[in-house]
């Protein structure tokens, strides 16, 4: 299992648990977004009055690994599993750097 690095950008509802967004950058420069409960990207008890931009993680698995022609080491993961997370898109595939990730 891995985890993707996000970055928390705002917080969006205070219905319990607190959705706020969160944002990465992709391995070919495109900006995605997500919209998730707290306590799924963080254990940090974050609110309306918290300070942003904050780290978070969103799990996910890892499909294969490669490097580029450049000499980037790319992974291609899966944020659709284990918990169904989706970009504000509908995506759940992405190729990402693999100093994005994190074991867990």
């Amino acid at each position: 299992m891995a985890a993707l690095e996000v970055e928390i950008i705002r917080f969006v509802d205070a219905h319990q648990p607190g959705l706020v967004e969160c944002s990465f950058t992709d391995a070919h420069g495109g900006k995605h977004l997500f919209i998730e409960k707290v306590p799924v990207v963080t254990i940090e008890n974050l609110s309306e009055t918290s300070s942003y931009p904050r780290r978070g993680m969103i799990q996910c698995i890892l499909v294969r690994q490669w490097r580029d022609s450049e000499g980037h080491e790319i992974a291609a993961i899966d944020t659709g599993k284990p918990w169904g997370i989706e970009s504000t898109d509908g995506q759940t595939c992405f190729d990402v750097l693999t100093f994005q990730l994190t074991a867990v």
